[in-house]
């Protein structure tokens, strides 16, 4: 069973309050079709019943810093400013993350921050849990990365960004992560283009 929610890396947090001005209608709109398929969530009989998938932007186009969905905020359908932080800052070397904000940041904050880094174009990035795609992820043509690395670590923010240096992988846009068991990531240069990737794939594995 994946290990899920847990934050593994070394926190810089700071508490602020929800700023209403951030541009999340469209991402939180997006993450709630994906929770009421099941692709975040929290479910009793999923993952020991804890908290699972998470989503993310850009606050502007080519500037590092991101709004990511809370730690453990899973169980929430419809989410608010309240329910996202702000990552300031990230170094996968020494595993560590700045956010602030009213709640902590996702657990797989790391894997979200290398991947903007590593490509302007993309403005979005989505954080699943799907079974189907997980298993088929090979006959789908979707990329998995090592399945001896764990998630939430600098090694898997280190082996998405090996991966990302494939083109293919670049322009497919989703990336199954081996060493988490049902974890998927979508990514892609709107948020709208980052959704309609993983649901086009996520139909065709489920059909």
């Amino acid at each position: 069973m994946p290990e899920e929610g847990v934050i593994k890396f070394e926190l810089d947090y700071t508490w602020a309050p929800p700023d209403p001005a951030l541009a999340i209608r469209e991402l939180t709109a997006l993450r709630q079709r994906l929770w009421q398929l099941g692709l975040v969530g929290q479910a009793a009989d999923r993952y020991g019943g804890v908290g699972y998938g998470n989503v993310s932007r850009r606050i502007r186009p080519g500037e590092s810093p991101f709004v990511v969905s809370g730690s453990q905020t899973g169980a929430i359908e419809w989410l608010g400013p309240e329910h996202y932080a702000r990552v300031t800052g990230f170094d996968v070397q020494h595993n560590h993350v700045s956010a602030t904000g009213p709640v902590r940041p996702s657990s797989e904050s790391l894997t979200h921050g290398i991947i903007y880094m590593l490509a302007e174009s993309i403005q979005a990035v989505l954080h699943v849990h799907s079974p189907e795609l997980w298993e088929q992820a090979e006959q789908l043509g979707i990329p998995m990365s090592d399945r001896n690395v764990a998630y939430g670590t600098p090694a898997m923010a280190e082996e998405v960004a090996r991966r990302l240096l494939d083109p293919d992988t670049l322009a497919r846009g989703l990336l199954a992560m081996g060493g988490h068991r049902d974890g998927v990531i979508a990514f892609g240069e709107t948020v709208q283009a980052a959704g309609t990737r993983l649901l086009a794939a996520r139909e065709r594995a489920t059909t």
